[in-house]
């Protein structure tokens, strides 16, 4: 009735829709709720869309533009009314696809594929919309994730499929953002106020959205569609827990053992990283000033090795510049930086080549660093080098830290100490800024924002570092607030995907305990094929319901095990024994718990408890079948197959598989991805006891994947991934031990695992 006069389009709806009687009514009560729900929230939109129009032709920086935001609203205005309609009207024309089936991508075929006839240049209204309106239904996706997983759980029983995902669901925050796009047609407008549109969508219909998901699953719930699924977190018995936190306690009071002692079932060995993003790990307390000793016992040995090599003579009484000079030029070059916003030199080899020019016109061609200062310049460098290789390829960084080296360099003139101490606020600030850019993390997993803020504490320290080292306090500190923003959100996403891996954990465990008291009760007796099939599918699914909702002590679960029991004398009878009176009815009422239509429920209700056998009405048998195959298991997903099981680990293997175990969660992995070495950094979340399955997610707390603790005993013990430690979590700290071992090689030493930073 929402059609122009004259159109002859035929509307899809749900009272002509194919599909059964009872999905029908509940669609028709669930699009009643929505419907009431969105038109009052749409009529609340566009009268504020009026009004930040109105506020946009008043605000005008000339008469032109004014007369534009006037005429947008004089449009809008005229075609307000068709807006709701037509939402609505394609929210219900959503509703009726729910049974089609999901479309899978065709094969290519030469006589299928696009020639340069069918290609165009996308217009710029096109992706902007389809940006903005990604953007938005990505974002509500995220706040409402729990409940959008059991909706799609109940609409996979409604469409007779599994579990829908939230791009595909009707009333999905991806679907309603769709049918608001196709809807804002109607309203005439151009592209600003479209996109305009589209945030006031967002910030006043879509605010409440999760309240209305939470309202949807009660009202199928109501409906009888999958009333007893929730979501209940698995809760840890005490005595484990208490377990758990003991061994924790004893592995970190451990003391270190000597390296001929023998090694135990489960040696952890270093402490493994398990910070966030900018956050840190407790700081090892070192001896400064032994630190300070020993670098410039391996400076001197390097400076001896390469003098021995250079060819040439050399100035036998070079004039040593001074350091406040040397600082002063510095100043004078990081004014220079600070006015272009670009530094001129490269690296620090270019630098010290342009205070080397600057002095010789000064003090002449004999004039040299002194020792100290060149020993800071070749620390700084080797330091420089090492980060470079632990960054991605044409970062922002790489920049950041380019306008960085004149401020860096001149701190650490200032105070030796900053290559040594890891509280060193220059140090710090030089971290965060390397592990902006970290090869480790993916460019999905870049911030924009943080690339914003890293940029002004850059600017910050250029413009105003000039020996007061308070001038780095207060650039990180604006850092960290940011940091522990996007921390406090990665643990907030981290959770949700953990309470989610133990939902379905306890799902499985609750499967595989159905499958046993089945198993249990057919052993030994022949029931028939189609029966046992039956058991297996249908009556499985009951157990695994009543055993999530109500636990395994429960008299519920107790009844159930008996009509279990019940159900395979009445097959194994046929006709000999008397079937209990009420079982037929008893079944069939749990059958449709866990979703199965009334009709469906009768047929398997009537072969579980009369004693039918295979030979018997072999085309309903057939039928049933076929619907039994069609529809989806409780729980069921599109997932891989299981694995075979794997092969024995070898005793390398086995001691890399009781090191995992013993890990917090939490601890970060770097997995190896192509044969050249590079790495990507992923956290170990969460992993199962009971079904050793392991969850990762990455720096965004955003999960990444899943595998067995098994697969990743043996990546580790190959070599194809590696634990991060406590003392090279930090991208600073591992460059800092990589220039470390390189001066250790030119002393005739070998490289060391832990230093004094």
């Amino acid at each position: 009735m929402f059609e122009p006069l004259g159109s002859t389009v035929v509307r899809p709806t749900l009272a002509t829709a194919a599909m059964p009687r009872r999905v029908r009514r509940v669609l028709e009560h669930l699009y009643a709720l929505v419907s009431d729900e969105m038109a009052r929230q749409l009529e609340r939109m566009l009268g504020e869309f009026e009004q930040q129009l109105f506020r946009q032709a008043d605000h005008a920086r000339n008469p032109a533009q004014q007369s534009l935001h006037f005429e947008t609203l004089r449009i809008v205005r005229l075609n307000r009314a068709d807006l709701v309609p037509h939402y609505l009207m394609g929210l219900e024309a959503a509703l009726t696809r729910v049974r089609e089936p999901l479309s899978m991508p065709e094969q290519y075929d030469s006589r299928t594929l696009p020639t340069f006839r069918d290609l165009r240049l996308v217009e710029d209204s096109e992706l902007d919309e389809g940006a903005v309106l990604r953007g938005i239904a990505a974002r509500h996706s995220s706040r409402a994730n729990l409940g959008l997983h059991l909706l799609g759980q109940r609409f996979g029983v409604l469409g007779g499929a599994p579990a829908f995902d939230a791009d595909r669901l009707p009333v999905g925050p991806y679907s309603l953002c769709r049918i608001l796009g196709e809807a804002g047609q109607t309203l005439q407008i151009g592209l600003e106020p479209r996109l305009l549109l589209f945030r006031t969508f967002d910030r006043h219909v879509l605010n409440g959205y999760a309240q209305l998901v939470d309202t949807m699953n009660a009202l199928l719930a109501r409906e009888n569609v999958l009333p007893s699924l929730a979501f209940v977190p698995i809760r840890t018995r005490p005595t484990t827990q208490a377990q758990l936190e003991a061994a924790r306690h004893r592995r970190e009071e451990r003391p270190e053992l000597p390296a001929d002692a023998p090694a135990g079932p489960a040696r952890i060995g270093p402490r493994p990283h398990t910070a966030w993003q900018g956050q840190s790990d407790r700081v090892s307390e070192s001896d400064e000033a032994a630190a300070v000793a020993l670098l410039q016992q391996l400076l001197s040995g390097r400076r001896d090795l390469l003098g021995k090599l250079r060819s040439g003579r050399r100035a036998e009484n070079p004039k040593a510049i001074p350091t406040a000079e040397v600082i002063a030029t510095l100043g004078t070059f990081q004014g220079d930086a600070a006015n272009s916003g670009v530094s001129s030199a490269r690296n620090l080899s270019d630098l010290r080549q342009a205070l080397l020019t600057q002095s010789h016109k000064k003090h002449g061609e004999e004039a040299a660093l002194s020792r100290e200062d060149s020993d800071t310049f070749e620390l700084l460098g080797m330091l420089y080098n090492a980060i470079q290789h632990e960054l991605r390829e044409d970062s922002t960084a790489s920049v950041l830290l380019n306008r960085l080296q004149v401020p860096l360099l001149r701190a650490a003139l200032l105070d030796r100490t900053f290559f040594v101490q890891q509280r060193h606020p220059a140090r710090q600030l030089l971290n965060t800024v390397a592990e902006s850019g970290a090869s480790w993390m993916s460019e999905d997993e870049s911030d924009p924002q943080l690339d914003e803020h890293l940029r002004r504490a850059v600017d910050h320290v250029v413009e105003h570092y000039h020996g007061d080292s308070t001038v780095f306090d207060a650039a990180n500190q604006r850092l960290q607030q940011h940091l522990r923003a996007m921390a406090r959100k990665a643990e907030v996403t981290e959770r949700r995907h953990v309470e989610a891996a133990r939902g379905k954990e306890k799902l499985e465990l609750a499967k595989h305990r159905a499958a046993e008291e089945i198993d249990s009760a057919t052993q030994g007796q022949q029931v028939p094929r189609f029966v046992r099939s039956l058991l297996s599918q249908a009556w499985a699914d009951v157990l695994t319901l009543i055993l999530l909702r109500h636990g395994e002590e429960s008299s519920e679960w107790q009844q159930h095990q008996e009509m279990t029991r019940q159900i395979v004398l009445a097959t194994l009878g046929r006709g000999g024994s008397k079937v209990p009176a009420g079982l037929g009815a008893k079944v069939e009422h749990a059958l449709g718990l866990v979703g199965y239509h009334a009709d469906e429920a009768n047929a398997i209700a009537r072969r579980l408890t009369t004693g039918v056998g295979d030979e018997d009405d072999p085309a309903s048998r057939t039928e049933l079948a076929m619907k039994l195959k069609a529809r989806g298991r409780l729980g069921e997903d599109s997932g891989p197959a299981k694995p075979k099981p794997p092969p024995p680990r070898s005793a390398h293997e086995q001691q890399c598989y009781d090191q995992l175990r013993a890990l917090p969660f939490g601890t970060w992995f770097e997995f190896v991805t192509n044969q050249q070495g590079d790495v990507v950094r992923r956290r170990l979340s969460w992993y199962s006891p009971v079904t050793d399955n392991a969850l990762f997610v990455n720096q965004r707390g955003q999960r990444v994947g899943e595998q067995s603790l098994d697969s990743l005993a043996r990546m580790l013990a190959a070599g194809q991934t590696r634990i991060v430690t406590a003392d090279k979590g930090r991208l600073v700290d591992r460059a800092w031990h990589a220039a470390l071992n390189a001066l250790r090689s030119f002393a005739g030493l070998g490289p060391v695992e832990e230093t004094t930073a």
